[in-house]
């Protein structure tokens, strides 16, 4: 009987997403940073300054000819690149679809009240959303539901723009509206 033996397990060291120091494959690279004067340098010159400076050789952009490297601590380099990550992420907003509900017989003070909401969320970047709910026979009045959605329609034309004419699902009108892209 033939016995097998284990096979240590080896683990992969995580690859960093940038080459650093003895990883970069280049004979010439242009070296940037602080208290360096840009041009290209031997490998092993490049290597020298970064020790000399106590900081990391990094790839920055590695298709480039020559190969552009950074001296800079890379691990201080990652931290502040996630931290830009963080901030973009936080200011990036997600658009949501606000829902607006009418009935055919909605009175002119429940309409400019809603229409205002409407406009705010339009102002806030948001879509929206807004239907003609017909119950029981009010289904007979889908001209009236028509009429009050392109109404409402002709009062967000300043804020939103009518992503599709008012069609009806099931037992209810619907209505898109999109916010106009603000001009900075």
């Amino acid at each position: 009987m033939q016995r097998r033996t284990r096979q240590p397990f080896l683990r992969h060291k995580p690859q960093n997403e940038h080459r650093i120091n003895g990883e970069i494959t280049a004979r010439e690279v242009r070296v940037v940073g602080e208290n360096v004067e840009p041009a290209v340098y031997p490998i092993d010159k490049a290597l020298k300054m970064a020790q000399e400076q106590e900081v990391d050789l990094v790839e920055i952009s590695p298709t480039a000819t020559p190969p552009v490297c950074r001296l800079i601590d890379y691990k201080k380099f990652l931290y502040e690149k996630k931290k830009k990550e963080k901030e973009q992420k936080a200011k990036s907003k997600q658009s949501e679809v606000k829902e607006i509900r009418f009935t055919p017989n909605t009175d002119d003070h429940d309409f400019d009240f809603k229409a205002k909401h409407a406009e705010k969320f339009l102002q806030d970047g948001n879509k929206v959303k807004c239907y003609v709910q017909f119950k029981g026979r009010a289904i007979m009045f889908q001209e009236r539901g028509e009429l009050l959605l392109l109404k409402f329609a002709e009062r967000m034309s300043e804020y939103g723009t009518l992503e599709s004419m008012p069609k009806m699902e099931g037992r209810r009108m619907l209505a898109m509206f999109s916010p106009k892209k603000k001009n900075k």
